[in-house]
């Protein structure tokens, strides 16, 4: 079951944490979440699973940042958030689908308990201006059922900005599956 804006709401402070919360941002089952002003993107074209990939840093300028096709831009979002007993999911808004603009590959599952800013995987189909702040995803809340586990990998978890991928870690430790 998918909580309803009320709920969300209700909830604010207890098992869900937005900051910064806009009422304006709240919809009848999710929550807008803002484009922060950085990007990262990759230096090298052909990236390694095995080993920190080298990237560099982009800013929004106000007048807008004009986004290509065939390139990988990670992104974060504005607000952080953390909860408890839901399970958060993230998906793009319509209108910035409508774009061609897409926000996340693959990671728009989150965990229980996971605390921190969401990366975003964002990608286009044709060139596209974006500009920060811009409500550019929202947040869902799934009910969990049955006993579980909080989400507590030091990877991802508590994160203060964007995060690139460390899937290399899982090499050195030999988690790889």
């Amino acid at each position: 079951m998918i909580l309803s804006g009320r709920a969300i709401k209700a909830k604010l402070g207890k098992q869900i944490i937005i900051d910064p919360f806009r009422e304006e941002q709240l919809n009848p089952n999710s929550y807008n979440l803002r484009l922060h002003h950085e990007l990262l993107v990759y230096e090298e074209p052909v990236l390694d699973m095995k080993r920190p990939n080298p990237f560099r840093q982009l800013t929004i300028p106000p007048e807008g940042l004009v986004l290509e096709t065939g390139r990988l831009y990670l992104g974060r979002t504005l607000e952080y958030t953390e909860t408890d007993g839901y399970v958060p999911m993230l998906e793009g808004r319509s209108s910035v689908g409508r774009l061609g603009l897409f926000i996340h590959v693959t990671a728009g599952f989150g965990d229980v308990g996971f605390k921190g800013y969401w990366t975003l995987e964002i990608f286009c189909i044709q060139p596209i201006r974006i500009y920060a702040g811009v409500s550019i995803c929202q947040i869902y809340y799934h009910t969990i059922e049955g006993d579980y586990d909080r989400y507590c990998s030091g990877k991802y978890q508590n994160n203060r900005g964007i995060q690139p991928s460390l899937l290399y870690r899982d090499f050195s430790t030999g988690d790889e599956e």
